[in-house]
Formats: structure tokens, C-alpha cells, sequence
């Protein structure tokens, strides 16, 4: 088990933030291991077709058998949306020490891959080549299997983080906690992480808890070092509607009446939505859809109510009659 004791100002620095590079280190367990989540199936399959002559060999050695991966290759963000290219560079500067321990560390007590055994040598040229490689491929595969979703992916975690710091805002850190992931328990102003493979205790002494929604990640995943500060990075909620197919097109006669996007849009709304996870559901802006419920609300179709920092939208009554023989 690993424990973050937070105090009273670390609490009041909790704050979120996105990591690119990180989705796209973690999807490669998806992409390795297709049981390990259903959900992500479709995802992995539209992928498997693209990545060509990229040397998977390399990319799936870097998760270990026990699904650990080398904490360098996920460092902590420096900013609240740092750039893919950003985080890289971080990579890019790992001493050949720490890409040693840390590829040492997340395979053992298996020897390392074949493909990585040049990370056990004592030559450091040998290891940073091994890691610059490795970060090419990375770029590679991120533009290849991420990077194209990853508009959709910000919307979602995006979406999180606004329900995060309302849970947080109305029932402080016990209610944030609650929900997040069965692993997680607050008490008595710490946090404990179970189900670990290593066992420490870390005082934020005012740096704070920083966190981060992911769409890949199955569990919560802090830094497995105790000298880093205390970061988790945890299970994004809604993820089963990430690589759903659009909502099929209303009934003709619904559609002559308001248009195809307004018809489908309110088809979606049965259960109030704000507009980043409408907008993340259609695929389009959230400037687009705003456009559209500002009408549906103008007609009385649509109903909206503030929750905290952000507006729900939902079909009225007039809505569900309208819409009712058409769903």
C-alpha cells in the first residue's frame, strides 16, 4: 500500500491536470493485453491495422508481465495541458541512472526483455541510445494510435475534472475519494492506494496532491518512487462511451422539423449533460453544440440548470412529447 499524508494546505493545492504522453504509455497495455479491458476493444482494433512497420517488439516490451511500466517514461506534468512533445522532452532528459532503475524496477523479478537488455548495461551510451529510441518510437506511435483521439480523450477527462472539484466543493476530500476507484481510501487526512506492488508512506508537506484523469488506465497509479511528490493518476469516469458510435439519425419527420444535429441532440439529452460531454459525444466543438442548445432552449425544448461550475442541459417536458415517438 502507498499513503499520501495530506495536510490542510496540500489540500487546498490539489489540482488536475492532463498527460498526453501518459495515455499513450498506457495504452500500449490495452494494446498488448486485449483482455485486460473490453471497453477499449474498438480502439485497439482500428489501431492494430495502422501501425505497420512501427517495432511493436519494442513497445510491448516496455510493459512488464506484471503490467508495470518505468515511472520515466510518465512524468509529472508540469503544467495543467502540457503538449505530447513537451512531456517527451522530459523523457528525453532522463539520466542514464534513473532509465536504468526505473526499467529494472518495473520488471522485476523477471529479467528484462530481450529487446531492452542494453537498459542492464553499465555503459550509459548504450542506455540513453536505448532511450532515445524508445522515445522515437513513442512519437511515432502516438501520431499513430492517440494522437487522432486525443480531442475526443481531453473532452472526457476534461468532463471529469469538472465533477471532480464539484465533488470535492461539496462534500471536500472524502466525497472526491469516494467515488473515484474501490483501491482508493481517505482517512484521517491520508490517502491510502492499495493493491500496490511496493509499500510507503509520502508527506505532501505543502506540495500538494496534483491529479490526473486517464482514459487507459485501469487502476490508480501513483509514482512508485517515495521521493516524488505525491501525484495520482486514476480511471477517468464515462469511458464506456468513448469510442461508442455516433447516435443514429432521428426519425425523418423529427428531423424535417428541427434539423439533423438539433434532432439528434435532443435524443441525446434524456439525462442532463453539460456541453464538453455533448460536444465530446458528437464529436464537434462545444462552441457548435451551444449554438444549437441555445436554440432548443429558446423554443422551450430544452431545459438547463447551473450544477456547480458548469450548466446541464436536459429535454423538457415540451421536448419529451416531441420527441417521445421518435426514441
Amino acid at each position: 500500500m502507498i499513503s499520501f499524508v495530506l495536510g490542510v494546505e496540500d489540500l487546498a493545492d490539489t489540482r488536475f491536470a492532463l498527460s498526453p504522453l501518459s495515455e499513450t504509455v498506457l495504452s500500449l497495455r490495452v494494446l498488448r493485453e486485449p483482455g485486460l479491458s473490453a471497453v477499449h476493444l474498438p480502439w485497439r482494433r482500428s489501431v492494430l491495422g495502422r501501425l505497420g512497420a512501427l517495432d511493436t517488439a519494442l513497445l510491448m516490451s516496455l510493459v512488464a508481465q506484471r503490467r508495470t511500466l518505468p515511472d520515466f517514461l510518465t512524468p509529472r506534468p508540469t503544467s495543467f495541458s502540457p503538449g505530447f512533445e513537451e512531456e517527451l522532452a522530459l523523457v528525453r532528459a532522463a539520466s542514464a541512472d534513473l532509465v536504468r532503475r526505473d526499467l529494472m524496477a518495473a520488471h522485476a523479478p523477471d529479467p528484462l526483455p530481450e529487446a531492452l537488455l542494453d537498459a542492464g548495461s553499465a555503459d550509459d551510451a548504450r542506455v540513453l541510445a536505448l532511450r532515445d529510441a524508445v522515445c522515437d518510437l513513442l512519437r511515432r506511435y502516438w501520431e499513430i494510435a492517440v494522437e487522432p483521439m486525443w480531442p475526443r480523450m481531453r473532452l472526457l477527462l476534461e468532463a471529469d475534472m469538472t465533477y471532480r472539484a464539484r465533488q470535492l466543493a461539496v462534500g471536500g476530500a472524502r466525497l472526491l475519494f469516494a467515488g473515484m476507484h474501490p483501491n482508493l481510501r481517505w482517512h484521517d487526512g491520508v490517502l491510502h492506494i492499495g493493491q500496490m506492488i511496493s509499500g510507503h508512506r509520502v508527506r505532501a508537506s505543502g506540495r500538494g496532491l496534483l491529479l490526473v484523469p486517464s482514459v487507459f488506465a485501469h487502476k490508480p497509479a501513483p509514482p512508485v518512487s517515495p521521493d516524488e511528490p505525491p501525484t495520482l493518476l486514476y480511471p477517468s469516469r464515462g469511458v464506456a462511451t468513448l469510442w461508442a458510435q455516433e447516435p443514429a439519425a432521428d426519425a425523418p419527420a423529427l428531423v424535417a422539423l428541427l434539423g439533423a444535429p438539433r434532432a439528434k441532440l435532443l435524443g441525446l439529452l434524456g439525462e442532463p449533460l453539460p456541453t464538453a460531454e455533448i460536444a465530446r459525444r458528437f464529436r464537434v466543438t462545444p462552441s457548435a453544440v451551444s449554438q444549437h442548445l441555445r436554440v432548443l432552449h429558446a423554443t422551450g425544448l430544452v431545459s438547463r440548470a447551473r450544477d456547480g461550475r458548469q450548466v446541464l442541459y436536459r429535454r423538457s417536458a415540451l421536448g419529451d412529447r416531441l420527441a417521445g415517438p421518435h426514441l
